[in-house]
């Protein structure tokens, strides 16, 4: 199939994948500039309020992000409060806002207080006679005079070539020679649909900067987007626009969290606090609800899982074994997962990380039964794993908490929930409220189990394991209590009974045994 004239991708036989291996970089080369705010809420369904954004922008300034867009002022007066929530943190980055080329635009965000604007305009054909009817001489003049207005106004501006990468490149240079002689901080060259091919952008960015300083933003439409984004590098940008995870438009923008830790793995350069990395994404995917897949780079739930037995075993002789960095660098901890793959060396540390000891004829025949569930398709959890070895070495281990009865309520009022349990030989009950009947639940248990049986829910995950409105689910939840974490799945058509069933056995594991020497609770 062929594309139409317009969308023929700049290709030249002297631009070729060989730029990559030319490519040095060193620290202060690039900056990150996050547009989660701003592109990133254009994800379809997802609405940030003022505290969402605020806190974000808050955890991106922390990281060391050097310049946040917040927004487009011309949006609303809503967004533009919003904004202004960001620019009265006081923050280090630099706070932004998106302009359309129209000078009432750049008015919005003067009145929002932002260091600087985003001035956007078309670029290619199908922008600037077929978006907004005008010409290219039209729209190179008016750019020089948004420039020239914006910076008398003391903006910080960069001027964004909408649809770049689908331009005439010859055009693109003239309009960013426009802006830059009017006193532009910086061209940008967008892949706005993500169109382009590494070569394309980096011949694009290559003749740019010949004109002054460019950024490059990317999209993911192709799978393309951290490959464009390196090729702009490799040409001689040295800002790169993205969003935390990816979030944005269609298939997204780049994944900022990718960029940065590739940029430290790969060429030494942090342009960023990549610690922060695990945090920011884990935020944004809880602030927008768009769930991290479990095979995503950086921040995905497998990026640091480890099952097959071989791997285990040279991950336990070798961390570096089979990881290309540590997770310690992106904020994270390496897991070893048990299933159908798993082999003596995982299992024996797994074990041991629950100070479980087995001789080597038990732990075979452990082994064999953590293999033999994982065949059936089920994960796994530490408490499957720790059951199998009591039944193994015949010792049967007496609960100490037990969940006798909950009762939980929502509607238009609070959602409410009270339960009833048995802990350590009497019973127990207490209720509570939270912003839902889960919620109100575990409320209800903290209540009920008072400061020495405290406990912290590290991480908590619902699936639906059947159709219909009688769906059952399934719960996974990591519980924490000192140093030791616990994980755990619960099965109920119920989610609260589930999710109280799944923390009550995580925080059971994790307490000793009943006829120890530690049973007498303890508060930490």
């Amino acid at each position: 199939m062929k594309s139409d004239g317009n969308e023929t991708p700049n290709t030249d036989s002297e631009f070729s994948m060989d730029f990559f291996s030319n490519t040095t970089l060193s620290d202060g080369d690039v900056q990150l500039l996050d547009t989660t705010l701003r592109d990133g809420e254009q994800a379809p369904g997802v609405s940030l309020t003022a505290d969402q954004k605020a806190d974000i922008a808050r955890r991106l300034d922390a990281a060391g992000v050097a310049a946040v867009e917040a927004g487009s002022a011309c949006t609303s007066a809503a967004e533009r409060e919003t904004i202004r929530r960001v620019t009265d943190l006081g923050l280090d980055a630099r706070i932004t806002s998106f302009s359309r080329g129209v000078r009432n635009d750049v008015d919005l965000a003067l009145d929002c207080d932002v260091d600087g604007v985003h001035i956007v305009v078309p670029a290619s054909d199908r922008h600037v006679e077929g978006k907004v009817g005008s010409t290219r001489e039209e729209v190179v003049e008016k750019t020089g005079e948004l420039v020239d207005y914006a910076k008398d106004h003391g903006l910080w501006v960069e001027v964004i070539g909408e649809d770049g990468s689908r331009a005439d490149y010859d055009y693109l240079e003239a309009q960013a020679d426009a802006a830059l002689d009017a006193g532009a901080d910086r061209f940008c060259f967008a892949d706005t649909v993500g169109h382009a091919s590494p070569e394309a952008v980096y011949e694009g960015v290559s003749r740019l900067v010949e004109h002054g300083p460019v950024s490059v933003h990317t999209h993911d439409d192709l799978g393309l987007a951290v490959t464009n984004a390196f090729a702009g590098l490799a040409a001689g940008a040295d800002l790169v626009h993205g969003t935390i995870n990816g979030i944005g438009e269609r298939a997204g923008n780049v994944a900022l969290e990718e960029v940065a830790i590739a940029l430290w793995h790969c060429y030494g350069v942090e342009p960023m606090e990549t610690e922060h990395l695990y945090d920011l994404a884990s935020h944004v995917s809880e602030a927008t609800g768009i769930p991290l897949p479990p095979n995503k780079a950086v921040a995905g739930e497998n990026a640091f899982a480890h099952e097959s037995g071989i791997h285990t075993d040279g991950t336990l002789k070798d961390e570096r074994m089979y990881e290309p960095y540590p997770p310690e660098a992106v904020g994270r901890e390496r897991r070893l997962v048990l299933g159908k793959h798993a082999g003596r060396a995982g299992v024996r540390a797994a074990l041991a990380e629950h100070d479980v000891e087995l001789d080597d004829e038990a732990l075979s025949a452990v082994v064999e039964r953590v293999k033999s569930l994982g065949e059936k398709g089920r994960r796994v959890t530490d408490a499957d794993l720790l059951t199998i070895a009591e039944d193994v070495r015949g010792r049967a281990r007496e609960r100490r908490v037990e969940l006798v009865e909950i009762t939980a309520a929502s509607g238009s009022g609070t959602p409410s929930a009270s339960v009833r349990l048995h802990v350590d030989g009497e019973d127990r009950t207490a209720a509570g409220t939270g912003s839902g009947p889960v919620d109100a639940a575990l409320s209800a248990i903290r209540q009920a189990l008072g400061a020495e049986y405290s406990f912290h829910l590290e991480s908590y995950h619902v699936d639906a394991i059947t159709g219909g409105t009688d769906a059952v689910v399934t719960v996974d939840v990591e519980v924490s209590r000192g140093d030791r974490t616990v994980s755990v799945s619960a099965s109920d058509a119920d989610i609260t009974v589930a999710s109280v069933t799944a923390v009550l056995d995580a925080l059971d594991r994790l307490l000793p045994d009943a006829d120890s020497e530690d049973a007498v609770p303890a508060d930490d």
